[in-house]
């Protein structure tokens, strides 16, 4: 439907959107900007292509395209997921009434300004992959990731992937016409190029392309016929330029021809948060960066960054488990990457089918064992909530960077629990963490050991300056800054006490509304956060929980506060 220069003001859609101007055309649609006149806002309505030739057997598999569109991202909330408001019909004929994302898209940010610089294209790529992570989730695939797809929301610099209009969602029925490719063909995964079965491993596929695409301005698959980007993609060496070398280890990753070999959501992102953090001069990319790598609404405002924070911005960003079956597959594939990102990679461990040195609790199935501890754990703390905390400061000796041959070791003087592993952390702390708790990075670089169910959370800060006001005044002024900064913020107390041979800690507890309910449904929360200075620098740790689990987040807390070590 052609409505001359982009214009739409003379149609009305289904009596309520009245189509304004053209945003943009594709193979199977017409996307509109457009005036909800119920809501007196403004939102994208796609328009699909039916073509006037096609049988009435073809029409409906059209029909049923868009329907499958819709049903497939509305399953999906993320905030860099395009959102569908409608799905309402016009003339017999179907049309999609979405979200409204008024910037630009990537490809026409590339085509304008030309390739993005490597801190904004790891930024990119994260919220791309965590986008991607909530559809694979709940079993839907995009099939159609590339520049055109992702939009830069301009107010915001969100982050959103859009046009799921090939998405499938698993178990579905293929709607295609008989021999039609559906896809950008430089950016499809060789195994749908060659006919085969698409997964989500197809999408990962099309995010390597994605990435370096940004970063040259072109695809590496870039040919001058149909043919030739085929075959490039099913056949010829990938050689990746000289700008994608800051990244080069995800996006040789992510271009594994076999997709059993291919890097997986968890890995890619917890790589490229490695890169920007490491490009952060080592610390953490800063709240809006994260914000706008996840697509996450802010996190409230906190006067310290020792507090708890909002939902965290970064998703879990760990490697998963490396054991079984597929060990040995995934030691030839990531030795070489995971050392070049400064990880250690304990051998003897994935021999054993043990944990590289984090685990992943994402719901893309890359780790679904473990959960709160028992009774087992409670029998094994030493310390009480209501005493000071006296555990001693024990050396723990930190494996060299580059060793492949030896796990971390627990200091002698360590009790772990049975369920608990001690987790050297690369920020510089040590502590046990019940198995299968998954690690993320927040806001102000906190450091998240989450429970799979999202229940119970550990935060840590790294190492600061020692404040001149003490560690008691620090936590008094946050907790005259509370009510500010949470809702339901009550029942605090903060009190000195001694820890790690120092008298300069105090102990903070505190309770407020907890998150918001499609984020967390647990409800009000309960923190106990305990902060110190030791060897000319200041700690801190907390346990956040439901208000109804006290007795299991005293637990925890009394495992941390007798295993913590600095260093």
């Amino acid at each position: 439907m052609s409505m001359g220069n982009g214009g739409g003001s003379d149609r009305l859609v289904a009596g309520r959107y009245r189509l304004l101007s053209r945003l943009g055309r594709g193979g199977m649609g017409t996307v509109w900007r457009a005036e909800d006149e119920l809501l007196n806002r403004q939102v994208a309505v796609k328009e699909v292509h039916l073509r006037g030739e096609s049988s009435a057997v073809e029409r409906e598999q059209q029909r049923g395209r868009t329907l499958r569109e819709a049903r497939a991202v509305a399953q999906v909330r993320h905030p860099s997921v395009v959102g569908i408001h409608d799905v309402v019909e016009q003339d017999g004929e179907p049309w999609i009434v979405m979200e409204l994302v008024d910037g630009t898209s990537l490809g026409g940010r590339l085509a304008a300004e030309g390739p993005l610089p490597p801190r904004e294209a790891a930024a990119l790529g994260l919220a791309v992959l965590s986008a991607l992570e909530a559809a694979h989730s709940r079993g839907v695939l995009h099939r159609d990731v590339k520049p055109d797809n992702v939009l830069l929301e301009r107010d915001s610099g969100r982050v959103v992937l859009t046009d799921f209009g090939i998405a499938r969602l698993d178990g579905s029925a293929t709607l295609t016409e008989a021999g039609a490719f559906l896809g950008s063909p430089e950016f499809t995964a060789p195994e749908r190029t060659a006919g085969g079965e698409a997964g989500p491993e197809s999408d990962l596929w099309s995010v390597g392309v994605l990435l370096c695409t940004a970063l040259e301005g072109r695809s590496p698959f870039r040919r001058d016929s149909m043919s030739g980007v085929l075959y490039a993609v099913l056949y010829e060496d990938i050689v990746l330029p000289a700008s994608a070398e800051p990244l080069a280890d995800v996006v040789r990753g992510l271009l594994q021809r076999d997709p059993a070999q291919r890097m997986t959501a968890v890995q890619a992102s917890w790589l490229l948060s490695d890169y920007l953090e490491r490009e952060s001069g080592g610390v953490s990319p800063t709240a809006d960066t994260l914000r706008t790598a996840a697509g996450t609404a802010a996190a409230p405002a906190v006067a310290s960054a020792g507090r708890e924070p909002g939902p965290e911005p970064v998703r879990d960003r760990t490697l998963p488990e490396l054991g079984g079956a597929g060990a040995e597959r995934e030691r030839g594939v990531w030795r070489s990457v995971l050392v070049g990102a400064g990880v250690v990679v304990a051998a003897a461990a994935l021999a054993a089918g043990g944990v590289l040195l984090f685990q992943h609790g994402s719901g893309n199935g890359a780790n679904t064992a473990g959960g709160p501890a028992g009774g087992a754990a409670s029998s094994s703390a030493s310390a009480s909530v209501s005493a000071s905390p006296t555990a001693s400061p024990t050396a723990t000796a930190t494996p060299s960077a580059t060793s492949t041959t030896a796990a971390p070791t627990t200091p002698a003087a360590v009790a772990v629990p049975a369920g608990y592993t001690f987790r050297h952390d690369p920020k510089g702390f040590s502590l046990a963490v019940p198995d299968g708790w998954g690690r993320s990075i927040g806001a102000g670089g906190r450091i998240f050991y989450i429970s799979p169910d999202q229940k119970y959370r550990i935060g840590i800060h790294p190492p600061q300056a020692v404040s001149p006001k003490g560690v008691l005044a620090t936590l008094e002024g946050q907790d005259a800054a509370g009510p500010k900064n949470y809702p339901g913020y009550k029942k605090s107390t903060v009190q000195p006490t001694s820890f790690h041979n120092t008298d300069d800690a105090a102990i903070m507890q505190w309770t407020w509304n907890g998150y918001p309910a499609d984020v967390d449904p647990w409800g009000s929360r309960r923190v106990q956060d305990l902060s110190w200075t030791e060897g000319g620098r200041t700690y801190d740790f907390w346990v956040s929980a439901p208000t109804g689990d006290i007795d299991q987040a005293d637990r925890y807390y009394q495992i941390v506060s007798s295993t913590f070590r600095a260093g």
